[in-house]
């Protein structure tokens, strides 16, 4: 559902998916080819959420009042909470970025990690733990982050062309 609040309604562009069971509302503003999937919760409510081009968030995440770069992937039940992810990262599935945490642009929060109200993850790193530790990614790692968003602006087009999955539709 993509829904307007006090006048303030969501920007998605065309090229955009957001599933018909996904919940998005308010001052959100979705990037070119970004993906929302089913049970996503996006609030703009207090403050802006942005998702920028071609980043994807999964499953059951919710975003408030969070800054999302281009070419994020955003896993499964994720909690990114007045918080920025730069570009080029990825968050892994049950991991939490707390408020005035910022993730450094080509880094990686692993499943179940937590970072910190107000931590800093420098750019091409791995966050892990809880509460996150970091460490400088491998070139393995660094190579797969691209691959993860660019499967899902595939996906977002085959769920596009079966018609009848987008929001807007509904």
């Amino acid at each position: 559902m993509i829904r307007s609040l006090e006048g303030t309604e969501p920007e998605v562009p065309e090229s955009a998916f957001v599933s018909e069971m996904a919940y998005v509302v308010g001052d959100v503003t979705l990037g070119e080819k970004a993906s929302l999937w089913p049970f996503v919760c996006i609030r703009g409510d207090v403050g802006p959420t942005n998702v920028g081009d071609r980043s994807n968030i999964q499953d059951h995440s919710m975003l408030h009042e969070a800054e999302i770069g281009d070419d994020v992937t955003v896993g499964h039940n994720v909690t990114v909470d007045q918080s920025e992810v730069e570009d080029n990262c990825l968050v892994g599935i049950g991991s939490s970025v707390l408020r005035g945490a910022v993730i450094g642009e080509g880094s990686i929060v692993a499943a179940g990690a937590v970072v910190r109200e107000g931590q800093e993850v420098p750019p091409g790193s791995l966050a892990y733990g809880v509460p996150a530790e970091t460490r400088e990614l491998n070139e393995a790692q660094r190579e797969q982050i691209p691959m993860y968003a660019q499967s899902y602006v595939e996906n977002r087009k085959r769920w596009k062309k079966a018609g009848g999955f987008d929001a807007r539709d509904s």
